[in-house]
């Protein structure tokens, strides 16, 4: 194995274990907290099946025979603006280094950014339009949905016992896992190319496409096994998200809204904003419905996601400009 390949797969190695880690509190953290009665073991199986399902799905139906070999295009057509670098270095490896560095510290950094923009800065205009526009219509739509639904819905959830909780109906539950599912898969069509970039080609043959798969799960399992570590904390800082119910009503819209921009184009977006987004909207709804905590608190709580989704954006760009430099400066 010479060196270029070498520096690219542990570079998707990173990336698999970083992004995942950091993206878990979008896709996942409103299971984890709402199934931390389970066994970890259940929920990893669940969840690295749906991922094999999405990968394979998008694997075989973009596959092609060329020179006698079957391969196909993982990351749904999200890397075609970004070609695989003809000088691979070792710099290249920095972005998920620093989002496993960022996950430790509990900041939910945009991997899109901080690891896409790397391999081409000029498509983070595009990227960061979509991003924010993902914010805004998160934001809205949830505060929408939320004053509608909240003295109907939210408060009769919050205002249930604990026991009454865990005796759910069994097609709460069904529901739940069933809207996890739908998220996670429209999260992996979004983000795959965040991992999937540091592969040697963009259509991958069955060795490649297997053998990530069976790192990932590894990846996964680990990650269940700790409940998220310290980046789960702030879904759960955000009002009554270990509810069944109410994790069911989250995964749900941010599943269709990241449903309706995989649509629009195929410009990578930072989900991680579309997720802040929907919960800044949620909880500015029920403070104002429900009266739960004050405007002021929850400005503040909103604030400090805001702030570490910009801090995160101000090191990507850093990154970004500064890698061409820093580049030449060390050949």
């Amino acid at each position: 194995m010479d060196i270029t390949l070498f520096l690219m797969l542990f570079g998707f190695v990173l990336a698999a274990y970083s992004i995942i880690a950091n993206d878990t509190i979008q896709t996942l953290g409103t299971f984890l907290s709402s199934n931390s009665h389970r066994p970890w073991w259940i929920l990893w199986i669940f969840i690295a099946t749906i991922f094999t399902a999405v990968i394979l799905y998008g694997w075989y139906s973009s596959g092609h025979i060329v020179d006698g070999q079957f391969i196909g295009d993982v990351a749904y057509d999200r890397l075609s603006k970004f070609p695989v670098p003809e000088n691979f270095t070792w710099l290249l490896v920095l972005p998920p280094l620093i989002i496993l560095l960022l996950t430790r510290w509990g900041i939910p950094v945009s991997t899109t950014f901080l690891v896409l923009t790397v391999f081409a800065p000029t498509n983070l205009e595009k990227m960061l339009t979509k991003s924010l526009l993902g914010y805004v219509v998160a934001f809205g739509a949830s505060i929408i949905l939320y004053l509608l639904i909240s003295k109907i819905i939210e408060e009769k959830f919050i205002k249930s016992k604990p026991h009454e909780i865990n005796d759910l109906p069994m097609h709460w539950i069904v529901l739940q896992w069933l809207s996890t599912a739908f998220l996670w898969s429209q999260w992996l069509i979004q983000d795959l190319a965040n991992i999937f970039v540091y592969m040697p080609s963009r259509e991958l043959s069955g060795i490649y496409v297997y053998g990530s798969i069976a790192v990932i799960w590894v990846m996964l399992g680990y990650i269940f096994y700790t409940r998220g570590g310290a980046i789960q904390g702030i879904v759960n800082s955000k009002t009554n998200v270990n509810d069944v119910r109410t994790a069911t009503i989250i995964n749900l819209v941010f599943g269709l809204i990241l449903l309706f921009f995989k649509e629009m184009s195929n410009i990578p977006m930072s989900t991680t904003w579309v997720f802040l987004g929907l919960l800044a909207g949620r909880e500015i709804a029920l403070s104002i419905t429900l009266h739960h905590r004050t405007m002021n608190d929850t400005a503040k709580n909103i604030g400090f996601d805001i702030a570490k989704a910009f801090f995160g954006l101000a090191v990507s760009v850093a990154i970004a400009f500064s890698f061409p430099i820093l580049s030449e400066f060390l050949n």
